[in-house]
């Protein structure tokens, strides 16, 4: 048996959002202490390259863009990609890097009402993880070439997976206050 390799985790975590993903709190927004340790650890996987610098530049869903982006894998994964060719559509999962993580209830400004941080798909939540279903339109090597992301450029990547229309699309799927809403 090996000996015991220490953890990097647990690590404390930063009472506050850094300065650059302190984006503020909306009008009747709430926020909580976050834990003082982190309970895993993440392997980034490469990066994504977006025309978007600027928060407020980013669409509002990765459905309302046409905009081709980059995932630039860590060429380590390379051989990971083998059949990926094969796919029209992936799943992306991607670390929003630069979102508050504190916010609990929060008021979108495109519906000004509150909604708790689990009802929205906002990247501001307590473990950043954003997901995409995108278009590939080509690989070259350890670069994917997609359509349909949301996220500022350099965003990391945490993973890659095929999309089965079969088993992904829920067709009944209802969000009662989307539907509802005038």
């Amino acid at each position: 048996m090996s000996p015991a390799v220490p953890l990097a985790y647990p690590r404390p975590m930063p009472e506050k959002p850094t300065k650059e993903a302190d984006h503020g709190v909306r009008p009747g927004e709430i926020t909580v202490a976050l834990p003082d340790h982190f309970d895993a650890s993440v392997y980034f996987i490469g990066r994504i390259r977006t025309p978007w610098t600027r928060r407020e530049d980013c669409p509002k869903n990765a459905r309302e863009s046409d905009a081709l982006c980059t995932i630039e894998l860590d060429p380590r994964w390379a051989a990971a990609l083998q059949g990926v060719e094969t796919c029209t559509h992936l799943v992306v999962l991607y670390w929003m890097d630069k979102s508050r993580r504190d916010i609990v209830v929060q008021v979108p400004r495109h519906y000004g009402e509150s909604r708790g941080t689990f009802a929205l798909r906002s990247p501001a939540r307590p473990n950043p993880v954003a997901m995409s279903v995108v278009t590939l339109k080509e690989v070259r090597g350890h670069t994917l070439l997609v359509i349909g992301l949301d996220c500022l450029d350099n965003t990391p990547l945490i993973d890659i997976k095929p999309y089965f229309a079969s088993i992904d699309s829920v067709t009944d799927a209802i969000v009662g206050w989307h539907r509802d809403r005038k």
